[in-house]
């Protein structure tokens, strides 16, 4: 059953993907398709007019062309730029490598620079990976800390909590207490307004030194904090600037504190896409459950049982579920189960039941369960796995 759960949860969000890709693909097409005709129409007025002016044949100014293209592949431009390859330009590439920004402005020409890059990216993606990992599970643990102590004062605010934070006044409220975890969607909303806070501050930076424009600006933050990395724009390619050296640090320090954020940002996001997938997969189960429900009745609404007639009441979700085992047909029949069966169709329900009665004999557990699921966080894989067990840990440090 997990399995198939699994299952059916991968092939909805890789429905969701593509269809997701196929409407962006849509939108950008007929935003950008025009421009681009645009853009290369005037290009070949353009080039039409230089070989006439010229009395140059296309054929050598294209040629001309292609191996200026192939000049800026290797880091030359019209500009002056500082040199893509001293020691301060390969320190920012192997940035834009191992945190996997890539922007594509500086990519090794020579073949022993491309298979050292192969290996070097193998390791450092990895070791950046484990960097932002252990970043998420501090961040998480700040969060949650100062999360749950707002939560505590406003307990204490309405009376329910001691003012000497000892819990043992024996209420709901206090019991539930050490099981609190903040609200997935509280922390994405924290998440969301460090991102923006770092994104303005950095754009208020880069648009009077790069000479962009504010927006620019932002666009540039976003590419470069999700690690989308297209390279249309890239900060610190002057050959000289204003302060160069605090602005060079500064330039570090945000990408890698906006990076973090963008990095735990979509994390908390992909728990939320996984609410929303769990949750349409549970409406359409209880539509398939109600159908086969209906399709059940239709079929055994005429049935007679032996020695007693069956009325429409007594039909229910519980005595209508068809277990695996080999009283099967006598069950859909409408015979008596007997004790052996309904004993062993029901082990693990009955063995659930023991344990809650156990457990609320002795007073355990406290209503942690609930709130969990409350919350949104459970489960996951990597970083969300991160993520979910340090809720957990600071759910009870107190």
């Amino acid at each position: 059953g997990r399995l198939n759960a699994d299952n059916a949860r991968f092939l909805l969000l890789a429905v969701l993907i593509v269809l997701y890709m196929l409407c962006g693909a849509a939108v950008f097409s007929a935003i950008e398709l025009p421009t681009e005709r645009e853009a290369k129409e005037r290009w070949e007025e353009r080039l039409e007019n230089f070989t006439r002016r010229h009395n140059l044949s296309r054929a050598e100014l294209r040629h001309f062309l292609r191996e200026y293209e192939e000049a800026t592949v290797a880091g030359i431009r019209v500009d002056d730029i500082r040199p893509r390859w001293d020691f301060t330009g390969a320190f920012y590439f192997v940035g834009t490598v191992v945190s996997t920004i890539g922007f594509g402005m500086t990519t090794p020409a020579t073949i022993g620079g491309k298979i050292f890059l192969i290996f070097y990216g193998l390791i450092g993606c990895a070791g950046t990976i484990l960097f932002f990992n252990l970043f998420l599970e501090r961040l998480i643990t700040v969060i949650a800390y100062v999360m749950k102590s707002c939560h505590e004062r406003q307990l204490r605010r309405k009376g329910v909590l001691p003012h000497n934070g000892r819990r043992g006044s024996g209420t709901s409220e206090v019991d539930s207490l050490a099981g609190w975890k903040p609200s997935v969607y509280y922390v994405m909303l924290i998440l969301c307004v460090a991102s923006l806070i770092i994104s303005c501050c950095a754009s208020a930076m880069y648009t009077p030194i790069e000479g962009w424009s504010y927006f620019d600006s932002l666009y540039f933050c976003f590419v470069a904090f999700s690690t989308i990395g297209f390279g249309d724009l890239v900060s610190s390619q002057n050959v000289r600037y204003e302060s160069q050296g605090l602005y060079r640090f500064g330039n570090f320090v945000f990408i890698l504190m906006g990076v973090c954020c963008i990095y735990s940002l979509f994390n908390v996001i992909s728990i939320v896409i996984k609410q929303s997938i769990n949750w349409i997969l549970k409406k359409l189960a209880c539509k398939c459950c109600h159908r086969c429900q209906r399709r059940l009745f239709r079929s055994r609404r005429n049935v007679v049982m032996p020695g007693n007639v069956r009325s429409r009441r007594n039909i229910s979700i519980e005595t209508d579920v068809v277990n695996e085992s080999d009283t099967d047909g006598r069950r859909l029949s409408g015979e008596m189960i007997s004790m052996k069966d309904f004993l062993a169709s029901n082990k693990v329900s009955l063995a659930i039941m023991q344990k809650q009665l156990s457990e609320t004999a002795n007073g355990y557990p406290r209503q942690m369960s609930c709130n969990s699921k409350q919350n949104g966080f459970s489960g996951g894989v990597g970083a969300l796995a991160i993520m979910n067990n340090r809720l957990a840990e600071t759910s009870v440090d107190r």
